[in-house]
């Protein structure tokens, strides 16, 4: 068995740390190369104290000295850079196997097309390099011969129940081509899925970080509550799996065992259960096409009892048919559709602006900037930039008049 040199972007984040956790479990598999984080210093100096990776990579010269010093202060020769380019270098170092991409938000990006153009494995759990670029980065893939195997829990679950020629090859082919009528998207409804709607305006931030089953960070956890992360990851299935917008039906699920679905023409539907824990996606993705042991409790159908379906409230959720519109715009609309979302939920978090102004601030965004060029990743990063200063703007102009 040749071990696997593994990079692992966003390591102090839920994937991160679930990530490392699997590591963990099988040393004579996996060897940690090099880590990254953005302002969790402290919890970078325990991980590279435990993992001893080569290089550490951090956001900016502030927090690089800061690690330094507590790497010193343990005796350790992890070596210490900052900046997207030094993301980039530990994701196509010529050791490094396999990449975990997992930095939140557009940040992460360029290290993860970095790492499929050098034909790495990529571990995909950093869902706005598709929103932003799918056709960029599928293309990059392709032509590297880089195997790229999706992270969350819910496009894990759709990879595992496709045929195993199309999943490692779908743009060989179609859906249509392969049997399947379409993809079945669960979705937990979040924490709101039956709250009063006139109690939308009320919302806290408390309440909207709570997600019931997952355990999560706060912009993730935010964009569960409005159905923006399935809006996100409907974008990211049309370029995994060479879906029409059309081809992928949102099932609401609140159990979250049933990760999702796979329904064909012969009337079959295969689906992937499982305890809602992202260590089982995370093993899978490293060690396919093999199985190990990821530490998780394994699922007890009896005491899950029962299962329950529903179709989506776009009413609720106007997230969900605001992204559902940007896939099917193409172009630069998803790429705008992300990044001011990001804006708004950093607004949110915050305390500047209302939960229900969240889907208000990324309709103004997507009705005057939608149609930015989108040819190439920089057009693609400036539509992101020009998104990013709207919102603001916007949101500010909100406030002021308020």
């Amino acid at each position: 068995m040749q071990q696997q040199i593994v990079t692992v972007l966003g390591a102090t984040g839920s994937i991160g740390t679930n990530t490392l956790d699997v590591i963990e479990r099988h040393p004579e598999r996996y060897q940690v190369y090099a880590l990254s984080a953005a302002t969790q210093i402290e919890k970078l100096i325990a991980a590279c104290e435990k993992h001893r990776p080569k290089h550490a990579v951090v956001l900016d010269e502030v927090s690089a000295e800061q690690l330094s010093r507590g790497l010193r202060l343990r005796g350790l020769e992890t070596q210490v850079s900052f900046g997207s380019q030094a993301l980039i270098e530990i994701s196509t170092a010529p050791e490094v196997t396999t990449v975990m991409a997992a930095i939140v938000g557009a940040a992460g990006m360029s290290a993860t097309l970095a790492a499929a153009k050098a034909s790495k494995r990529v571990l995909l759990a950093n869902k706005e390099t598709l929103v932003l670029a799918g056709q960029l980065f599928m293309d990059a893939a392709s032509h590297s011969a880089s195997v790229l195997l999706p992270i969350d829990s819910e496009h894990n679950a759709i990879f595992q129940a496709l045929p195993a020629a199309y999943r490692e090859n779908p743009y060989q082919s179609s859906l249509a081509e392969v049997g399947i009528e379409r993809i079945l998207l669960t979705a937990s409804g979040g924490p709101f899925r039956t709250r009063e709607l006139a109690t939308f305006a009320d919302i806290t931030v408390a309440e909207a970080v709570k997600h019931p089953n997952w355990s999560m960070g706060r912009k993730i956890s935010v964009d569960s509550a409005s159905m923006m992360n399935k809006g996100l990851e409907v974008i990211e299935a049309r370029w995994l799996f060479n879906a029409l917008a059309d081809q992928i039906q949102v099932v609401v699920h609140p159990q979250s065992v049933i990760h999702s679905m796979v329904q064909y023409r012969d009337g079959s539907v295969l689906a992937q259960l499982g305890s809602p824990d992202m260590r089982t996606p995370i093993a899978y993705g490293l060690a396919y096409p093999e199985r190990i042991d990821a530490g998780v409790q394994p699922l007890d159908l009896f005491a899950v009892g029962r299962l329950d379906f529903s179709p989506p409230d776009t009413t609720r959720f106007p997230c969900l048919g605001l992204a559902f519109s940007a896939l099917k715009q193409g172009g630069a609309a998803p790429a705008v559709l992300n990044a001011a979302n990001e804006i708004a939920v950093e607004a949110f978090l915050n305390e500047r602006i209302k939960f229900i102004e969240i889907p208000q601030v990324i309709d103004a965004a997507l009705s005057q900037l939608a149609t930015l060029p989108s040819m190439s990743i920089e057009q693609l990063l400036e539509a992101d930039a020009q998104s990013r200063v709207f919102a603001t703007q916007f949101i500010q102009s909100k406030l002021s008049s308020c």
